[in-house]
C-alpha cells in the first residue's frame, strides 16, 4: 500500500488493515520522511482482532494467548488490544521541528501533545478524559462510583526523530476482547468506550473530531 506524499497527509484506510501490513507501511513512510522523500502523515486504520506487545510487555500479562494473534509491536508500553470498532491512529511526524505547542526534539512533550489531542477530541462528545499520574493514555471517571476506566491508549516509537505507532480510541469495540490481556499492565482498572459512556457516534464523527482537535494541538491537520 502506498501513501501519498505532501506536507501532511490525513489518510483513512478502508476496511480492516492487517497488522503486519501496517508495520510495513509505517516503516517505509518513516524512512521516506527521514530522507525528505515524503511528507508527514496521520494514518487512521481499524485492525482485525489482535494483541500487540510493547517493549515492556510481560509474558504473564497475556492471559489468553490462544484467542487472537499476537505481535511484537516494537513500540513503547505493554500489551494492548486492537480490533473492529476501535480507531487506531498512526501519526508519522518529523519531530526535529516544532508542531504547534510541541517543541522540537522533545518526546515527552510529544506524548503530552497526544494526550491533549485525544482529550480535546473526546470533549467534543461530552466525555471528560485525561491522563492519570503514572498511567499513560486517557481515562474517564464514573461520577457516582469513582471508578476509572481507560478509553484511549498511547504507545509510540521514535526512529531518528520521526514518530510512528501512536494512539487508539475505543469507539465501540467488543470490550470483552480486552480480557485476554492485562491492558497496559494495569490490573486494577478496566476499559470503556464512547458507546459504553452513552455516546452513539460513528467512526466518521470520531475521525472528524480527531482531525479538528489535531490542528488545535499540533498546528496542522
Amino acid at each position: 500500500m502506498d501513501l501519498p506524499a505532501s506536507t501532511l497527509d490525513w489518510v483513512v484506510a478502508p476496511g480492516l488493515t492487517p497488522y503486519p501490513d501496517a508495520l510495513a507501511v509505517m516503516q517505509a513512510r518513516v524512512a521516506a520522511i527521514r530522507a525528505g522523500a515524503a511528507g508527514e502523515c496521520v494514518w487512521l486504520v481499524e485492525h482485525p482482532p489482535l494483541y500487540t506487545a510493547g517493549t515492556s510487555a510481560l509474558n504473564e500479562d497475556l492471559v489468553a494467548p490462544g484467542d487472537f494473534p499476537t505481535f511484537a509491536a516494537g513500540r513503547g508500553g505493554q500489551w494492548t488490544y486492537h480490533g473492529p470498532g476501535q480507531r487506531v491512529v498512526y501519526p508519522m511526524l518529523d519531530l526535529t521541528r516544532a508542531h504547534g505547542v510541541v517543541p522540537a526534539r522533545d518526546v515527552r512533550a510529544y506524548v503530552q501533545g497526544l494526550e491533549a489531542w485525544l482529550g480535546l477530541a473526546l470533549a467534543r462528545f461530552g466525555i471528560s478524559a485525561g491522563p492519570r499520574p503514572g498511567r499513560v493514555g486517557l481515562w474517564v471517571t464514573d461520577p457516582v462510583s469513582g471508578e476509572e476506566k481507560k478509553i484511549a491508549a498511547i504507545g509510540v516509537r521514535v526512529t531518528r526523530w520521526v514518530s510512528w505507532h501512536g494512539v487508539s480510541v475505543n469507539l465501540d469495540p467488543d470490550l470483552g476482547h480486552f480480557s485476554g490481556i492485562v491492558p497496559c499492565g494495569i490490573r486494577e482498572h478496566g476499559v470503556t468506550s464512547l458507546r459504553a459512556e452513552g455516546v452513539a457516534a460513528d467512526m466518521a464523527a470520531l475521525d472528524a473530531a480527531l482531525r479538528a482537535a489535531f490542528g488545535q494541538v499540533f498546528g496542522v491537520g
